[in-house]
C-alpha cells in the first residue's frame, strides 16, 4: 500500500504518538523496481512486508449476541495468514448463539482451509485455566470469567501468547464491510513495519462513519469520539504545557498491539479498554510516575494512528450504549494519577452536559485485570488441553 510518512511525532516521555497517516492508496502491486517512496511524504509498504507481519499476527474477535451475517462477513476479512481467535459471551440458552457462531467459524474455515480458535468467555474451564495461570482478576463473584469486551480481549492475548505469535489485533464483530476488516489487519502490518521499537501499537481511524438518516451520511467524528480525543489531549496539554489535539483515536475499537508491550498493559473494564491502555502508556512510560519496564523505556513506545479508506459502518446501538461507552471512558482518565483539577473539570463538564452524569455525579472508579506478563500461558494451556472440548480447532493444516 501507499501510506503517508509519519510527518508529525509528538513526545510524552518515552512515549512517540504519531500524528494520523492517511492510506493514499491499498495497494502498491508487486514490482520490485517501484520505489520505495512515492510523491515525497508518501511511503511504499509492499506486499512481501505486509503478509511477513500478518502471518506473526492473531486477530482477537470480541463478540456477544452480533448478528450472524455480520459475523461472518467480519471473518471472510480476516487476512488468511492470521490466526483468527473468537472470544464470545452471546447467551448459550434455548436459543444457542455461541453454537451458531462456531458453526459459521467452522464452516468458513473448512472452505478456505485456514486455523481458528473460539471460545466462551463464561465457560468453567476457561474460569479454571484463568485460575490457574494465576490471573484472578479476570473473575468475578460467581468464579467466571467477568463480563466485558476487555476480559474478552484479555483472553484473546492469552491465547496469544500460548500461540507465540509476536502482533495481536482487536476487530470488532459488528462491522458491516469485510472489505474495511481486510484493510484494518493491513494497516496493522504497515504501522507495525514503520516501528522502530518492539513495544508499538497501531490505532485506526475510520475515514467516515455512515449514517442512515433519510439517507446516507458519511459523519467523520462522533461526539463520544471527539469528547474522550479532547480528554486525552488536555491531559497531555496540562502536564506538556503545549496544547495538543494529536490524539485522534480515544476510542479506536480496531487497534493491534506488538505482544511485547501488550504483556505490561493493564486492562480497564467495561467501555474503558481503548482510553484506558492510552492513559496507562503515559502512567508508565511519561517519565512523569515510575516507570514499569526499563527496556520499554529504553527502546521507547512507538504509537500509530492509521487513518483507513473504506469508511466504518456498524450497529447502531442507542444513546445508552454511548453515554456508558463515554462514562467508562472519560473515568480513566479522571481517576489516572496523573489528571490534573483542570482535566477533572472539563470532564466532569463533558459528563453532565451529555447526560451520562448527575451534577453531583462522579465518574466510577472502574476494575482493571493485570498485566498479563507473570501469567503461566503454559499452565492456562494445560488446563484447556484437559478439557480439550472448549478449544475448537476448526482446521489442521
Amino acid at each position: 500500500m501507499f501510506i503517508e510518512s509519519p510527518r508529525y511525532t509528538e513526545r510524552f516521555g518515552a512515549v512517540r504518538i504519531n500524528a494520523v497517516q492517511r492510506v493514499v492508496a491499498l495497494d502498491s502491486g508487486f514490482k520490485s523496481d517501484l520505489p520505495a517512496h512515492g510523491a515525497m511524504g508518501v511511503m511504499k509498504i509492499d506486499e512481501d512486508t505486509i503478509k511477513s507481519f500478518e502471518g506473526r499476527m492473531v486477530v482477537v474477535i470480541p463478540i456477544k449476541d452480533e448478528k450472524l451475517k455480520l459475523f461472518e462477513g467480519v471473518i471472510s476479512g480476516v487476512p488468511h495468514d492470521c490466526l483468527i481467535i473468537v472470544v464470545s459471551n452471546s447467551q448459550t440458552g434455548k436459543i444457542n448463539r455461541f453454537k451458531m457462531e462456531k458453526d459459521a467459524l467452522n464452516q468458513i474455515c473448512r472452505y478456505t482451509i485456514r486455523n481458528a480458535f473460539i471460545v466462551h468467555q463464561k465457560d468453567p474451564v476457561i474460569a479454571e485455566a484463568v485460575r490457574k495461570a494465576g490471573c484472578d482478576a479476570l473473575l468475578g463473584e460467581d468464579g467466571l470469567v467477568r463480563d466485558g469486551k476487555s476480559e474478552a480481549m484479555t483472553i484473546g492475548l492469552l491465547m496469544a501468547k500460548v500461540a507465540k505469535k509476536e502482533y495481536v489485533g482487536f476487530v470488532d464483530a459488528d462491522n458491516y464491510f469485510p472489505g474495511a476488516v481486510l484493510e484494518y489487519v493491513r494497516n496493522f502490518a504497515a504501522g507495525f513495519s514503520l516501528a522502530q521499537s518492539p513495544y508499538s501499537m497501531v490505532r485506526i481511524l475510520w475515514h467516515y462513519k455512515p449514517k442512515i438518516s433519510g439517507g446516507l451520511y458519511f459523519m467523520k467524528w462522533g461526539r463520544v469520539s471527539q469528547t474522550t480525543n479532547k480528554c486525552l489531549n488536555d491531559l497531555i496539554f496540562s502536564k506538556t504545557g503545549f496544547e495538543t489535539d494529536v490524539i485522534k483515536t480515544g476510542n479506536a475499537g480496531e487497534h493491534a498491539i506488538s505482544m511485547k508491550l501488550a504483556e505490561l498493559l493493564p486492562y480497564a473494564s467495561g467501555y474503558a479498554v481503548e482510553p484506558g491502555e492510552l492513559v496507562y502508556l503515559f502512567e508508565s512510560f511519561g517519565g512523569i510516575l515510575p516507570e514499569i519496564d526499563h527496556e520499554a523505556v529504553e527502546h521507547g513506545i512507538d504509537l500509530f494512528q492509521i487513518e483507513t479508506r473504506n469508511p466504518h459502518m456498524h450497529e447502531e446501538k442507542g444513546t445508552k450504549h454511548l453515554k456508558q461507552m463515554l462514562l467508562d471512558g472519560l473515568a480513566t482518565i479522571y481517576h489516572s494519577p496523573l489528571c490534573e483539577e483542570s482535566t477533572k473539570k472539563l470532564i466532569l463538564r463533558e459528563l453532565v452536559n451529555q447526560g451520562a452524569l448527575s451534577s453531583r455525579g462522579k465518574p466510577p472508579v472502574l476494575h482493571f485485570s493485570g498485566p498479563i506478563s507473570k501469567v503461566n500461558g503454559a499452565k492456562f494451556m494445560d488446563a484447556i488441553k484437559d478439557h480439550i472440548g472448549v478449544l475448537y480447532a476448526l482446521h489442521e493444516e
